[in-house]
């Protein structure tokens, strides 16, 4: 008897479990999507059909539907409930992710003893560090509680036993790239493992009715590292962000099933640990008896939340051909339009061939155009050597022919300053209604804004030239 020829279908077939791109042999790096390591083989499904099944419970009217089980609690730390959108809900999973060493462990290990009680207990598993070294930090910021139960694991099974064993109605696991499952092929953090290890999580936490918190990697481009997957399975996804060199560090919500993504979180991280800021704006400014060339005042928002930020600016003879543009908080991008604007719209030209340094203050990123207007004073600031008048704030985007566009939120901004003390502010025109005591001036493009510096120390003003023409 013949021996049986081969077909397609006995063949071998591979896939990418990230893009789906299939092929008849195994590569070790898709072509589609670039990835390494995520070709893997698999069987042509044998066609069944699945029969109606047992359900769990009956399909109600949604308005029949008991919404209390969902009733979101405090997790103690009300920056951290301002982003999940009252607090954490039973049986949600938040995936927190940051760069290494921004605090995410600091601030988790603070949640976990803050909302540890008789009635929730919280279980945090640890699969970096030892016990000890968890206890060492718990210690240093008073984050010590009966109700907390500490684990160092980095096995799934072992982490799921010890949920039988504490039944909590908190978990909070660092990381989910460190734990690994027995049953899974493959090194802790691969593709294989997280996408196990999160669903078993998930489940867990769906039957139990059980809050987790999972802390995430991230990559050097700033992306959470693992399967996208991991990111469409929970419920929450938060962004720890800050500058490691400065205090501020905030929380954004970049997914969030229970509320908006809107809010923004504000820490402060000092030795003793990360606290709260419900007023950050104190961050961001510097207090002076009198106003000093090359800084202005803009108020910003993070989210709906305005926050008063300082805008500085440098400009020096420069010694070498090509001047040196230097920024720190502020788009490379977004300063160099504002230095061609003044110097084509503005009319001043000795930022051309002069060093100029711009920043901010505190380790605020000041990406949105409605600092425009802030920046271009800064800059025509320090090149006059003039300061501006005390107490003023400008709000504004710039555009490239000169004139200042309206932006989002100007009542809420203005609302900021004025209750932070500030008595003047340039807008947009329209600015909506304005906080009383408040002098507000409406100006239309960069030359109306350019005459709030004093004309008696310009150093190059052509619209005073053409005046006194």
């Amino acid at each position: 008897m013949a021996a049986r020829t081969k077909t397609t279908k006995d063949r071998p077939s591979y896939r990418c479990t990230e893009c789906g791109w299939q092929t008849a042999k195994w590569l070790g790096r898709c072509p589609e999507c670039h990835a390494w390591g995520t070709v893997e083989e698999y069987g042509v499904p044998a066609v069944r059909t699945t029969t109606p099944g047992r359900v769990t419970t009956s399909a109600l009217p949604i308005g029949q539907v008991d919404g209390r089980q969902a009733t979101a609690r405090s997790t103690g730390v009300p920056e951290l409930d301002r982003v999940l959108g009252g607090g954490l809900v039973p049986g949600a999973v938040v995936l927190v992710a940051g760069e290494p060493g921004v605090g995410k462990s600091t601030l988790l290990l603070d949640v976990a003893a803050k909302s540890a009680s008789d009635e929730h207990r919280t279980l945090y598993v640890t699969g970096e560090e030892s016990a000890s070294q968890v206890r060492l930090r718990a210690d240093r910021i008073h984050a010590i509680d009966d109700h907390l139960y500490l684990a160092a694991e980095t096995d799934l099974s072992a982490v799921l036993g010890h949920l039988d064993a504490v039944k909590p109605s908190l978990l909070i696991l660092d990381s989910v790239q460190t734990v690994a499952s027995p049953e899974i092929d493959g090194a802790p953090g691969g593709m294989a493992q997280v996408r196990e290890v999160a669903g078993a999580l998930i489940r867990a936490s769906k039957d139990r009715g059980m809050s987790t918190l999972l802390v995430g990697h991230v990559t050097k481009d700033g992306a959470i590292a693992g399967p996208r997957l991991l990111e469409h399975l929970v419920d929450v996804v938060l962004s720890f962000e800050g500058d490691r060199h400065a205090r501020l560090r905030l929380v954004r919500g970049v997914k969030n099933r229970y509320g908006t993504t809107d809010e923004v979180g504000c820490f402060e991280l000092h030795d003793e640990g990360i606290t709260g800021l419900a007023d950050p704006s104190g961050l961001f400014l510097t207090r002076r008896a009198e106003p000093v060339p090359g800084t202005c005042l803009t108020v910003t928002l993070e989210g709906r939340r305005p926050l008063v930020a300082e805008v500085q600016a440098l400009t020096v003879d420069s010694q070498i051909p090509s001047p040196r543009r230097t920024t720190s908080g502020l788009e490379t991008s977004r300063v160099s339009m504002m230095l061609a604007v003044l110097e084509q719209r503005g009319r001043i030209s000795a930022l051309g061939k002069r060093d100029i340094y711009s920043a901010t203050v505190g380790g605020v990123k000041l990406s949105e155009p409605a600092a425009d207007l802030a920046v271009a004073l800064a800059l025509a600031s320090a090149a006059s050597d003039t300061p501006l008048p005390k107490n003023l704030v400008a709000i504004g985007e710039v555009g490239l022919a000169g004139e200042v566009r309206r932006v989002t939120g100007v009542q809420r901004r203005l609302s900021e300053a004025h209750r932070l003390g500030f008595t003047h502010a340039l807008v947009p025109g329209d600015p909506g209604k304005i906080p009383s005591g408040m002098k507000v001036l409406e100006v239309a493009d960069i030359g109306d804004a350019l005459r709030v510096l004093p004309r008696s120390r310009r150093r190059e003003a052509p619209r005073d030239e053409e005046d006194r023409r």
